[in-house]
């Protein structure tokens, strides 16, 4: 019996409970303790994902519409030279599935359309909000300062209020953070305390409501050459973000790519490997630690991205963000998914 299994049946005993939860706090408390440099070490590790694993099994886990422009940068280079053979003038499907408040479609655009100005982009966004979906189509976002926002109330507000609430609505920092000073002016126009997403940056982009672990994302969508779908199966439970992961196989033509960041590791890796996903070596540490906000706040936190460690024997398959489907990957329809969420 597994450590994980042990703690997950002591969860189910009101008395055993209580036993779990002092362990989680003495934890908690001892890793604030250890020395930053010990907690990179084998033990260290060791001890971290122990903690994180707690962190999963009590914390409860929602999703959230916190995001950035430009939020990974090697990310987006990785982007730009997958695309390298593709001939001039072509056309690239690209598929953002969980697309939120759409920084991170629009950084993608900005990217492509700076380096690949001759693909024809056909962009499709996803997300089952209807009113996340509206304001990342609006591509309008808020200058004001978090701090000076009244309480996030919606009802009776104004368009611009609204705009404010939305623009910070789950941020850990300011939407634009990673943004510098040219690129603001490349990315948007400014007008009474906004920014307005560039028309060149709108153009291509589809906007759709839908599930992204729903049956019909398939013939939403049709066959992409890249799907990204980042940073929000990690805010679900570990069965439901394993069926939704393998359902988006079947979205990627044969030698396309697959970005998944954002997920339990043990679960990415799972699935990449009975689904003989071929990790992209290129920029493979630089993806896994380009986004600060998720290194940062392993442990303690059940979305933490656990720190790059060589020394495993999967390192490659597990620290992967990218992925190559194979021919294969897109048979059988995943029915195990669909019916997951029937």
């Amino acid at each position: 019996m597994t450590t994980q299994v042990l703690i997950e049946q002591c969860m189910k005993s009101k008395i055993l409970r209580k036993g779990v939860k002092v362990h989680y706090a003495l934890s908690w408390r001892a890793w604030k303790l250890v020395p930053v440099s010990w907690r990179s070490s084998s033990p260290g590790m060791a001890f971290g994902n122990h903690i994180q694993m707690l962190v999963r099994l009590r914390d409860p886990r929602k999703q959230s519409f916190g995001t950035f422009f430009l939020r990974n940068r090697p990310e987006l280079e990785l982007m730009l030279r997958l695309l390298d053979q593709k001939p001039v003038g072509s056309k690239l499907d690209l598929a953002v599935v969980g697309c939120s408040k759409g920084a991170e479609v629009y950084s993608i655009v900005y990217t492509l359309r700076s380096g690949r100005p001759d693909l024809r982009l056909n962009l499709r966004a996803v997300d089952i909000s209807p009113d996340i979906l509206e304001f990342a189509a609006a591509g309008v976002y808020s200058c004001d300062n978090a701090d000076e926002l009244s309480a996030p109330a919606q009802e009776g507000t104004t368009a611009r209020n609204h705009a404010s609430w939305t623009t910070h609505r789950d941020q850990s920092g300011s939407i634009f953070e990673r943004v510098t000073d040219s690129e603001m002016a490349a990315m948007f126009e400014f007008e009474n305390g906004r920014a307005k997403i560039r028309p060149w940056l709108k153009e291509g982009i589809t906007w759709l409501r839908g599930d992204a672990c729903g049956r019909e994302l398939l013939s939403l969508l049709g066959p992409q050459d890249m799907v990204v779908a980042n940073r929000f199966l990690c805010h679900m439970a570990p069965p439901a973000a394993e069926a939704c992961l393998r359902s988006f196989a079947r979205l990627v033509k044969a030698g396309g790519y697959l970005f998944v960041c954002g997920v339990d590791l043990d679960v990415r890796t799972k699935v990449a490997r009975e689904m003989g996903w071929k990790p992209v070596m290129d920029l493979l540490r630089e993806v896994h630690e380009g986004d600060t906000s998720l290194t940062r706040d392993w442990p303690l936190k059940y979305w933490g991205l656990e720190p790059f460690c060589d020394d495993r024997r999967d390192w490659k398959l597990r620290y992967a963000s990218v992925f190559q489907i194979p021919q294969g990957s897109r048979l059988d329809d995943v029915v195990e998914a669909g019916q997951h969420f029937n």
